[in-house]
């Protein structure tokens, strides 16, 4: 599939995956259930190495859950921007340790660009689109370097920018994996029900959609579930899954 499975003693700065080899898995995979495609996929990976990312936010268990059924070595990478609930980071612990993952990677902002861009901590007032890029994006580019491929937790379901989410996508010459892409909430909600997965704890205060403190507040009954995040700004997402947003380059 593409480059991935080149041999670890030559040079080659070609991407691992293209958007032809993701649109080849995206149409081989078609109509397969979720947990029978991972499971497949992890039987005969097309790639050499591979990554799973997770916000540890509200519906992230379920993902975190059918993975660890298949595979609980895979490197299950965590990006701490420091503006992370408390509540998160407690959830992190809990549901990776109950559900077995033996590499849980933190990364965190480069502490010498935040002092030169966000000396104050409060670029995320201001700028969120720099913040981000800065507390998010950049940190988990520098996470990925070792992968050619990564599993991702989005869902189409979730705002206007993801209502045509594939499965399979090639992302800066990396394949990213969207397994829960067509999944709705009743499917997320009785996953949870049906395997007793814990839910993160500030759901229940009125936060379907957590992300940053600073960012994220309550949603009222009616509204989005994301509404709550970045409210206030012409802002959908953090930029890890549409590339630096931010016309101030992150240093």
């Amino acid at each position: 599939m593409g480059e991935a499975l080149r041999r670890a003693d030559s040079i080659d700065t070609a991407p691992a995956f293209t958007a032809a080899d993701a649109a080849a898995l995206e149409a081989q995979w078609a109509g397969v259930e979720t947990a029978d495609m991972l499971h497949g996929l992890f039987a005969d990976p097309p790639w050499a190495d591979i990554a799973l990312v997770s916000s540890f936010g509200s519906e992230s268990a379920v993902l975190l859950h059918l993975v660890a059924e298949i595979d609980k070595t895979v490197p299950l990478i965590f990006i701490n921007t420091q503006k992370i609930f408390g509540e998160t980071l407690a959830y992190r612990d809990e549901l990776a340790e109950r559900l077995g993952y033996l590499d849980l990677r933190v990364f965190r902002p480069d502490p010498y660009r935040l002092a030169l861009k966000d000396q104050t901590s409060l670029r995320w007032s201001y700028d969120p689109d720099g913040c981000c890029d800065l507390r998010k994006v950049e940190p988990l580019r520098r996470a990925l370097a070792p992968f050619d491929a990564w599993i991702s937790g989005r869902k189409a379901f979730q705002g206007k920018t993801r209502g045509a989410l594939p499965r399979f996508e090639e992302d800066e010459g990396r394949l990213k994996i969207n397994p829960l892409a067509d999944w709705d909430k009743a499917r997320l909600d009785a996953y949870f029900e049906v395997h007793r997965l814990p839910r993160h704890p500030l759901e229940a205060q009125g936060y379907p959609s957590v992300g940053c403190a600073p960012c994220t507040s309550k949603v009222l009954p009616g509204e989005d579930p994301r509404a709550g995040r970045w409210r206030g700004w012409d802002k959908d997402e953090c930029g890890i899954h549409t590339g630096p947003q931010s016309d101030d380059p992150v240093f």
